[in-house]
């Protein structure tokens, strides 16, 4: 298992989560965070530290946001950052890239 970032992440990047994180598997994009599925130890210290509730545990997911199970992978992938697993976050590992779905993502103005 693994968390996964969602909607409520985009363009707000707080990043109280990265700071909580043990393992140093929450990485900045250009509009939102991401979490590296095979880094994530599954500590949930991340969820209770993300001030927008934007992160989820990936079998607990509201179904609207299950898109973005696939946009954490791809933001690792080689059509996105091509990182792979960089096993912790550096200032080499920030990015003003996104996954398709982030990237082209309309937010909901209230």
């Amino acid at each position: 298992m693994t968390f996964v970032i969602t909607s409520a992440c985009i363009d707000v990047k707080d990043g109280a989560c990265q700071k909580v994180c043990p393992v140093d598997c929450i990485y900045e994009g250009g509009r939102m965070m991401y979490i590296q599925p095979d880094e994530c130890i599954d500590c949930n210290m991340c969820v209770p530290a993300c001030p927008v509730k934007a992160i989820y545990r990936d079998s607990e997911m509201p179904g609207e946001e299950e898109l973005f199970l696939t946009a954490n992978a791809e933001f690792f992938g080689e059509n996105v950052t091509g990182w792979g697993s960089p096993g912790g976050t550096d200032p080499e590992h920030v990015s003003k890239l996104d996954s398709p779905l982030v990237r082209d993502f309309a937010v909901k103005k209230s």
